[in-house]
Formats: structure tokens, C-alpha cells, sequence
């Protein structure tokens, strides 16, 4: 799920949240990060999720889901998936 909140002036913090399962640890890379693993980890909350909140500029960005061991996977909540991942309009 991909919640977004305005901030002042033209930032959306962006908030990307998934179940809580047994994929280990999962980051969300995308352009906004350089596709580093790990500088946005999603982290487990009380409700039975994880989920991480990033502040990001207006325009298009492209972003998948990393899990432990190397599996990438995508947000179907996202503006547009494609065979190269997500991307979200902010």
C-alpha cells in the first residue's frame, strides 16, 4: 500500500507500507535513493506491517521492493507497473 501526504511547500512524503511475513528484511530502492539497498529498510509496526516514509520532490519516480536473498518484487498499488518495476507520481 502507498500512502501520500503533502508537506509545505512541494515535497509528498510518500509512505510505503506491506504485510509483516517471513521475506526477511525488505528496503524500497528506487531513483530517489539510487537504488541502494538498505537506506530505506521497512520496519515492522505494531498493526501487523512494515512500512517506511520517504519525502520526495514533485515528479516521476521509479521504484521496486528488495527482500533478503535478492528478490525484487513490485507494489501493484503503484501509479504504473511495468517489466521494469513501479512508478509513482508525486
Amino acid at each position: 500500500m502507498i500512502r501520500r501526504s503533502r508537506l509545505f511547500g512541494s515535497k509528498t512524503r510518500v509512505t510505503f507500507s506491506l504485510p509483516a511475513d517471513d521475506n526477511g528484511a525488505v528496503s524500497v530502492v528506487g531513483t530517489f535513493n539510487d537504488w541502494t539497498p538498505g537506506k530505506h529498510e521497512l520496519v515492522p509496526r505494531r498493526d501487523g506491517t512494515r512500512s517506511i516514509s520517504v519525502t520526495l520532490p514533485p515528479g516521476e519516480h521509479r521504484f521496486r521492493y528488495l527482500a533478503t536473498g535478492g528478490r525484487w518484487f513490485d507494489d501493484h498499488g503503484a501509479d504504473r507497473v511495468d517489466p521494469a518495476g513501479c512508478t509513482l507520481k508525486v
